[in-house]
């Protein structure tokens, strides 16, 4: 069985449920995975050593600083014309599957050859009624026109009555540290300004900081501990602390769910997605939402103490794997009711209401 599969590169939620699912397709010898991820240079991506010989394209992504989605930015340096030639030129020949995790070149080839295309991801979730914010009718359909698939597979943190998937969570999903240490704070906020956010952390010493960001090397300096980006060390230093500071990214936010941690999200001021998803967060309970990080949201999130959300999802890329080896026979409503049986959420009771 030969798939093609396509992950949008820019954020690392995505490459985090890519390595999930290629562990999961890795049971199956008699699998073969050709890669591809679009969105940044080859040389930004990191332990990317299970895709093997990936291909690596342009693609379609967003600029943003201090926090704001930049969209006159975004538009100037979009080349709609080797989008074009990406598109035309892959080559899907021989394939018995494509895959997409929201990546279009991939989805839009598959379409442009009139194969089926199979979407997994959060942003499928979009494709159902579930809780949205901050949207207008332009941003939704550009949202739901990026990478058009055949067979949408959408996840979220919760069904909301829908047939969606619980998360891809990239865990072992045997025993999992609940708390870690009740002074280590995980911070992960790419899209923000870092010099005002390390001021602001140097006001809490009493609580260790271990700040992921685009730097070259470690360095620790007094309470503030920033590191490169790495998945080995993100994973022990999230398992490890207590409390998690995130924009409102899908992937991080599902693994610190699965591991109990306490959550403080900050959406990306001007994307959809992640201001979807505070209003998911808020709507579930499961994490305290700021427009703002400052020094009285800190102090009121550390004094309050809420009682932390731990919903327990199963091993949905198992799951998926099985589904993908068997031909995709199964609907996706039955994909849902079996995972969402398998968790302790009750499983959707469907009042399927698709969005055009």
């Amino acid at each position: 069985m030969k798939i093609f599969y396509g992950v949008q590169g820019t954020g690392n939620g995505h490459l985090s449920r890519a390595r999930a699912m290629c562990r999961a397709l890795s049971a199956y010898p008699d699998v073969q995975v050709e890669w591809l991820f679009s969105g940044r240079a080859r040389d930004q991506y990191f332990d990317m050593e299970s895709f093997g010989d990936f291909q690596c394209r342009g693609g379609l992504t967003f600029h943003s600083r201090a926090g704001r989605v930049q969209p006159l930015k975004t538009l100037r340096h979009v080349d709609l014309l080797q989008l074009r030639r990406d598109i035309r030129s892959l080559d899907l020949s021989g394939c018995d599957l494509v895959i997409s995790d929201y990546e279009p070149i991939t989805a839009r080839a598959a379409s442009h050859r009139g194969l089926p295309c199979v979407g997994i991801g959060h942003q499928y979730a979009f494709c159902h009624t579930v809780p949205e914010r901050g949207g207008n009718p332009l941003v939704r359909a550009i949202m739901r026109k990026f990478a058009p698939v055949t067979i949408p597979v959408g996840l979220h943190w919760h069904h909301f009555e829908q047939p969606i998937l619980p998360p891809i969570v990239d865990l072992d999903h045997g025993p999992l540290a609940g708390h870690g240490s009740e002074n280590q704070v995980l911070i992960y906020l790419p899209f923000e300004d870092q010099t005002p956010l390390l001021a602001l952390f140097r006001q809490f010493p009493e609580y260790q900081f271990y700040i992921y960001a685009p730097v070259h090397q470690w360095r620790d300096d007094g309470n503030l501990h920033m590191r490169p980006l790495s998945r080995d060390g993100f994973r022990r230093d999230l398992a490890d602390s207590h409390w998690v500071i995130c924009n409102a990214g899908f992937e991080l936010i599902s693994e610190a769910l699965q591991l109990g941690k306490r959550i403080m999200a900050k959406p990306l001021a001007g994307q959809l997605e992640q201001l979807s998803n505070a209003a998911a967060l808020e709507q579930l309970s499961y994490a305290s939402v700021e427009e703002r990080i400052d020094r009285r949201a800190l102090e009121f999130w550390f004094d309050c103490e809420p009682e932390v959300a731990r919903p327990c999802y199963p091993d949905v890329a198992a799951s998926l794997a099985r589904w993908i080896y068997s031909g995709c026979v199964d609907s996706v409503e039955t994909l849902s009711q079996q995972l969402w049986s398998e968790s302790d959420i009750p499983p959707p009771q469907f009042n399927v209401q698709q969005v055009a």
